[in-house]
């Protein structure tokens, strides 16, 4: 386990260390976007947690934590034409969405979760989260406040439902992601 992160870790090195991936507002390198949103995917994919059914089904009147989670939507600018004309809306969406749940997985949510440990699923997941943010950060970005989950302590019995809802969500959120840089790759890249 722990070879597979540290070659997540090493693919993300060179974007980590520039901190961002967009200088003065240029194109990403949308295959490269591609290949760590994919890996992402896969991730999210295949995070199992003890002791929960992540194949629940969702629950009538879930209306307010469907509203609580990023979504990337028609006006986020990640349809084929938005993406022609300006990408950098989109990619700060996905930014924003990657930087929310990079905070939810490192919550006290997770707390106790043996896959959370660095080598584990979700430790991988999360260090995943945060490089691939770092690639998409813009210059001069700051976050802001009302766009990141709050925070409050939960008990103990809420957490394993907690932990499902957020992977879930994360799991529609980086399966669009992954196809918004499938599409760039296809017809973005130079």
């Amino acid at each position: 386990m722990l070879g597979s992160r540290a070659i997540i870790l090493l693919l993300l090195l060179p974007w980590a260390v520039q901190s961002r991936a967009l200088p003065g507002g240029s194109s990403p390198d949308w295959a490269r976007c591609q290949q760590l949103s994919q890996k992402l995917c896969t991730l999210a994919w295949s995070a199992h947690l003890r002791g929960g059914n992540t194949d629940q089904p969702r629950e009538e009147g879930d209306e307010e934590t469907a509203n609580d989670v990023p979504h990337i939507q028609c006006g986020d600018g990640c349809d084929p034409q938005g993406l022609k004309n300006n990408s950098q809306l989109c990619l700060q969406r996905i930014h924003q969405g990657l930087s929310f749940y990079k905070q939810l997985l490192g919550s006290d949510i997770f707390t106790g979760e043996p896959a959370l440990l660095p080598d584990g699923p979700i430790g991988q997941l999360h260090a995943s989260l945060m490089g691939f943010s770092q690639l998409l950060q813009p210059e001069g970005y700051h976050h802001k406040p009302q766009q990141m989950p709050s925070l409050s302590p939960s008990q103990p019995w809420q957490r394993p439902l907690l932990r499902v809802k957020i992977l879930r969500s994360l799991r529609a959120f980086v399966a669009v992601a992954a196809r918004v840089f499938a599409h760039g790759t296809a017809t973005l890249s130079p």
